[in-house]
């Protein structure tokens, strides 16, 4: 019995046959419905010269490339400061203390009700009107977007650890190591790579969220493109400069899954090899072991 037929009925000629028929009548309906949209956006005249003229213009390519730097910006720094929230938020959960527990449980139970909107808001607006703190545009999406998302990876985090077998962490114990080295140097490394999925995904949530920006007039990709989409002097291309932009996200998000899939394969790699240098280890000492007792 193969491993693939424990884990699933392998399917049989007329279970391959349907499989087949869906899949092609999947594509068929798909391949149906954009054509039926380029069809449309010809008929319309969305494919005229003068609406796509805009993007050959010197100056609002140099808009635009501002408006991606200002994008990146808030990504690169939400992404690292929610990363680290979750950790120290994640490490606050799982403590023993009830004083650090509890804290950190309403912290991330607090942020991650909140809507993401009303904590940029609240930052750009009420805290400048109530309290007189004039806090810039980049850092009101920036922080709004670390207590989210660092509320959600702290979850994440969590709950990654507390998925290992309790034997991982009661063999570690045994071995004399503290609390500190047990989650560093046992748990972590093995819940990473079970988490990398999930974090991945959520910081693709980080970088389709700077967009929010736009309402606070933060100069990102989505306010440009408002700003250029209502120019009359330019045909008003709101569609056209929604798919420019639409395909510099999908562009972004394709090169995050890239370098989050190069990471796994590499993290997959390590375990091999050190589990391979610590058999020989284990056999010596099992070996030496078993020579005391006799």
């Amino acid at each position: 019995m193969s491993a693939a037929s424990v884990l699933y009925d392998v399917p049989g000629p007329a279970a391959r046959r349907r499989n087949l028929l869906i899949g092609v009548v999947g594509t068929l309906v798909v391949l149906g419905i954009v054509g039926f949209v380029i069809v449309q956006f010809a008929a319309t005249g969305q494919f005229d010269a003068r609406l796509w003229e805009w993007i050959t213009y010197v100056n609002i390519q140099y808009l635009l490339l501002d408006s991606l730097l200002n994008t990146v910006s808030a990504f690169a720094v939400a992404a690292v400061l929610s990363l680290a929230f979750g950790a120290v938020f994640a490490a606050g959960r799982l403590s023993d203390h009830r004083w650090v527990r509890g804290p950190s449980t309403f912290v991330v139970e607090l942020f991650r009700a909140v809507p993401l909107l009303v904590m940029i808001f609240i930052l750009y607006f009420g805290l400048s009107r109530s309290l007189g703190l004039d806090v810039p545009a980049f850092w009101a999406v920036v922080i709004g977007l670390m207590l989210y998302n660092g509320s959600v990876l702290a979850e994440v985090f969590r709950a990654g650890v507390l998925a290992l077998p309790r034997g991982q962490s009661e063999a570690a114990y045994a071995l004399g190591l503290r609390k500190t080295q047990v989650m560093t140097s046992v748990l972590l490394p093995q819940a990473l790579r079970a988490m990398l999925p999930t974090v991945l995904s959520q910081l693709v949530v980080v970088l389709k969220d700077t967009a929010l920006g736009f309402i606070i007039l933060y100069p990102e990709l989505l306010y440009q493109a408002r700003f250029l989409g209502s120019q009359l002097q330019l045909g008003a291309p709101i569609l056209q400069v929604a798919l420019v932009i639409a395909v510099i996200y999908i562009a972004m998000c394709l090169l995050l899954s890239g370098l989050a899939k190069l990471l796994e394969r590499r993290l997959s790699r390590t375990p091999k090899a050190g589990a391979a240098a610590a058999a020989p280890r284990q056999d010596v000492a099992l070996s030496g072991f078993a020579g005391g007792a006799a």
